[in-house]
């Protein structure tokens, strides 16, 4: 791996509340969102679902689901919610209008995070105990594959155009990269200390990799799947072993990246052109996972351990409301009010 330039952030004045660059931010993050969104929130603790409404900024609904639930995901047409279900072992299918479990996919031991390919189906299942990534067709319910990666995989992303795939392994502390034609593995990228999520670029050529215990983000040339570029976080006052990255989030123009920096009860607002840091957003306590609304006027951040959801508002980079939720909040996916999903948004 060449050398790379771990950026520190180096306390600007404007960390405490982001005010100094808000005038760089989009005009369309400034539009209020007519459309009402649903965010589905997944509660380890608890083993339900929590769907907060986005025009109300309220819990409108609670559902069970199997056990420990983690990685929350929708289908194309927002029609079905698949929920990685750690301790049952299982991916779920439920109706997230009703809340019904429609059935079980086969998943491998332990299922942490997942990512759907564009084709709509095939469905990529990160398998924390075993070691393996499993495919799925999620439309025949069968086992396309099972493919061995480093110890203790989490992270998983496929690429825009459906041809790469991507797990992350805690333990091994790699980037596995698996070529989705053939649904084998061909490389594999050291990263940083127990990398935690993936996310790819709009454009496909980037990977943006979070390293929980290494306290940095990597960003990697798809192309060459060599690390570009690695991110580092500094908070006044915040001791760096409390710093944890772990989800990232990228604005669909490609200019903005947020990461949730875990137990330092921060969330970073990077550049995501040139990799500075640009300011720090306080939450709630041990913050996991990040979800845009789909006109991305609001960024919703799952706190683990306060058992809330803090609600970003973008233009101000300030949070505006803190929603309870159940025990342990962990992923979060977006469903699009319909008149969003006529347009193609499918965030």
């Amino acid at each position: 791996m060449p050398r790379t330039l771990k950026r520190r952030a180096r306390n600007p004045s404007f960390l405490g509340d982001g005010r100094a660059w808000i005038a760089l931010l989009p005009l369309a993050f400034a539009s209020a969102s007519v459309l009402a969104d649903e965010v589905f929130v997944s509660n380890e603790r608890d083993n339900t679902i929590s769907v907060i409404d986005t025009a109300s900024l309220e819990v409108t609904r609670t559902f069970a689901v199997g056990r420990r639930p983690r990685g929350v995901i929708f289908s194309r047409d927002g029609k079905r919610l698949f929920v990685c279900a750690s301790d049952s072992d299982a991916v779920q299918v439920v109706d997230p209008d009703t809340g019904k479990l429609l059935h079980d996919l086969p998943s491998g031991e332990d299922p942490e995070q997942f990512a759907l390919a564009p084709d709509g189906r095939t469905l990529f299942i990160a398998n924390e105990e075993n070691a393996t990534t499993t495919v799925v067709d999620a439309e025949s319910r069968k086992v396309l594959a099972q493919i061995d990666v480093g110890i203790e995989p989490e992270g998983m992303a496929v690429s825009p155009d459906g041809r790469i795939a991507v797990t992350t392994s805690e333990t091994t502390n790699m980037v596995h990269w698996i070529d989705v034609p053939s649904l084998k593995a061909i490389d594999a990228t050291l990263v940083e200390q127990r990398p935690r999520h993936a996310e790819f670029s709009r454009d496909g050529t980037k990977l943006w990799v979070s390293s929980e215990i290494g306290g940095t983000v990597a960003v990697i040339d798809v192309a060459t799947r060599k690390v570009i570029e690695t991110i580092g976080f500094a908070i006044k006052g915040i001791a760096d072993d409390r710093i944890q990255p772990v989800g990232i989030v990228l604005t669909r123009d490609e200019r903005f990246a947020f990461v949730a920096l875990g137990p330092s009860d921060r969330v970073a607002v990077v550049d995501a052109k040139s990799y500075k840091v640009l300011g720090y957003i306080l939450v709630g306590r041990r913050v996991w996972h990040l979800a845009l609304t789909s006109d991305e006027t609001r960024l919703l951040a799952t706190n683990g351990v306060s058992g809330d959801v803090s609600v970003i508002d973008v233009a101000s980079q300030r949070a505006i409301k803190s929603i309870k939720v159940g025990r342990f909040p962990w992923g979060a996916a977006v469903r699009p009010a319909p008149e969003a999903n006529a347009t193609g948004s499918t965030r």
